[in-house]
């Protein structure tokens, strides 16, 4: 077993003049195929009224992990990181950092998913912010 952080970030697309997305991180420790135990989760919603840069992603990803109290390496999906090579995106954190390879850790970014959408869809209704 070993422990990660999935990542994923909903929102990347334009709504009323901006851009709101919510990233999810769930602290998680994993096997090969399942999610073994899930220690902590943390959303971190942010707002930009241009269209977000890989950096604008990466300080994101990296300021909800730092919301966590726990060690792991980043797993997101290689679309959220603009479909750039792995050394590319390694080199922009300060931590460990890698794309999903087992059953797990995609299991892991489903979950991660399903929470920044749910989160994002919450605070738009309840910010008001209709597309």
């Amino acid at each position: 077993m070993w422990d990660i952080i999935a990542v994923d970030i909903s929102g990347r697309h334009r709504i009323k003049g901006g851009y709101y997305m919510v990233c999810a991180a769930a602290a998680l420790t994993v096997s090969a195929n399942y999610i073994e135990k899930v220690k902590q989760i943390k959303i971190l919603p942010l707002w930009l009224k241009r269209a977000p840069s890989l950096l604008d992603i990466v300080q994101l990803i990296e300021d909800t992990a730092d919301q966590l109290s726990f060690e792991g390496t980043i797993v997101a999906e290689k679309g959220d990181m603009y479909n750039k090579p792995r050394w590319v995106t390694e080199s922009m954190f300060s931590r460990a950092f890698k794309y999903q390879e087992s059953i797990a850790e995609r299991r892991s970014i489903e979950l991660a998913h399903h929470i920044s959408l749910s989160a994002r869809n919450l605070l738009i209704k309840e910010l008001q912010i209709e597309a």
